[in-house]
């Protein structure tokens, strides 16, 4: 598919293209720099300190101490690694744990495991604009319970959860407090210290870094079991090589996020906001979904009355590219737990949609996919389509 002919892409919540610095920051550990990082001579060092700056910009970006930030495959293994790993190291002091109902399954399905090996998870609900209740969470502590794992923002409708209050409420009694920031960082504030938490998780494709690099903040004196066995690598927590190449380009997207947080929030925030006024005055019969004021500067759940989002994908395919809150499969439309979860009702959940902006979203772009969704919406109301 040539430049021209490409469709406008809004979902940036997905995936995001590299950076060019990235790949510029990259290069060089993919066509020269090849040494093994535990190697002692010259090639090695190369590469080590090449790990070790990365390492140093990932942990300006949250505010921490290079020697708490541990690289992963991703936010998949950063999320299991905090969970799994708090569990084990402290399933003598009890074994309760507390999340929301609305968090990735790499938080969720990694939960109903441990149910397994007999832990018990508390999941807390949401109100309609899809966010956890502090009181709730207050409410859920138990004696036995030794981890709170809470989204800092929510991937499909980007509601921004409370996660200062709650780190407040797990430091008192000693709870360990994991937060999935894989939608939040590069586009708000994931200072570690402001946010009060224990454990925070990256992934480097949502920041525009590669696919297969994350990273795992896990504060000073915590200890986590680990899950892997193998040599001494990451300060022997998370044995294997390192992915030099990909925790390069972590590195330097950490650093950009860092440099341009205020810039590029401010731009993703136009460029969401032009789209939602858009919509609103393009598409009758619309309803955004998400916190109107909480939620991620970049990301726009709307719920189009009398339309099927897998309809609507399809007719927009080859002209913007966004992501359903609804799923069909074998005939039937399944509605997003997340909007289940927020009580959105059905005739409006199976025709949700979400957009999300990113740094290179223009106003062009924006108007663009705006006339196309209202096209498209009004041609399946008429039933042309």
């Amino acid at each position: 598919m040539n430049e021209i002919s490409r469709p406008i892409y809004l979902d940036y919540n997905a995936t995001t293209p590299h950076h060019p610095d990235v790949v510029t920051a990259m290069r060089p550990y993919l066509e020269e720099h090849f040494g093994n990082p535990s190697s002692s001579h010259w090639y090695g060092r190369k590469t080590r300190d090449a790990v070790e700056q990365a390492r140093s910009q990932v942990a300006a970006l949250l505010n921490c101490t290079p020697a708490e930030i541990v690289f992963t495959s991703g936010g998949t293994e950063a999320n299991n690694y905090a969970i799994r790993g708090t569990a084990l190291a402290r399933q003598n002091q009890g074994r309760h744990i507390i999340t929301s109902q609305i968090e990735h399954p790499a938080v969720t399905v990694v939960c109903e495991r441990l149910k397994q090996e007999g832990f018990e998870t508390t999941y807390l609900p949401v109100d309609e604009h899809g966010l956890v209740s502090v009181g709730d969470v207050e409410k859920a502590i138990r004696p036995e319970t030794i981890l709170i794992t809470l989204m800092h923002a929510n991937n499909e409708v980007g509601t921004i959860q409370p996660v200062e209050d709650v780190a407040r409420l797990a430091n008192s009694p000693g709870i360990a407090f994991h937060t999935d920031a894989a939608q939040s960082a590069g586009k708000i504030p994931t200072d570690v210290t402001a946010l009060g938490v224990d454990l925070l998780s990256i992934a480097g494709h949502k920041l525009y870094a590669p696919k297969g690099v994350g990273a795992l903040y896990i504060r000073e004196g915590l200890t986590l079991e680990r899950l892997m066995d193998g040599a001494g690598q990451e300060g022997g927590r998370r044995p294997g090589t390192e992915n030099v190449l990909e925790i390069v380009g972590l590195g330097k997207a950490c650093e950009i996020a860092l440099r341009d947080l205020k810039t590029n929030g401010d731009h993703i925030e136009r460029m969401r906001n032009r789209l939602e006024a858009g919509l609103r005055e393009q598409v009758p019969r619309l309803r955004v979904n998400g916190h109107p004021d909480k939620r991620l500067p970049n990301t726009l759940s709307v719920s189009v009355h009398g339309v099927d989002a897998n309809a609507l994908l399809a007719a927009i395919e080859g002209k913007v590219a966004a992501s359903a809150g609804a799923a069909c499969h074998s005939g039937q439309i399944r509605v997003s737990y997340v909007l289940q979860a927020m009580h959105v009702p059905e005739e409006w959940a199976r025709g949700t949609l979400r957009f999300s902006t990113g740094r290179m979203t223009s106003e062009t772009d924006i108007d663009t996919a705006v006339a196309a969704v209202a096209d498209a919406v009004e041609r399946l109301r008429a039933g042309s389509l």
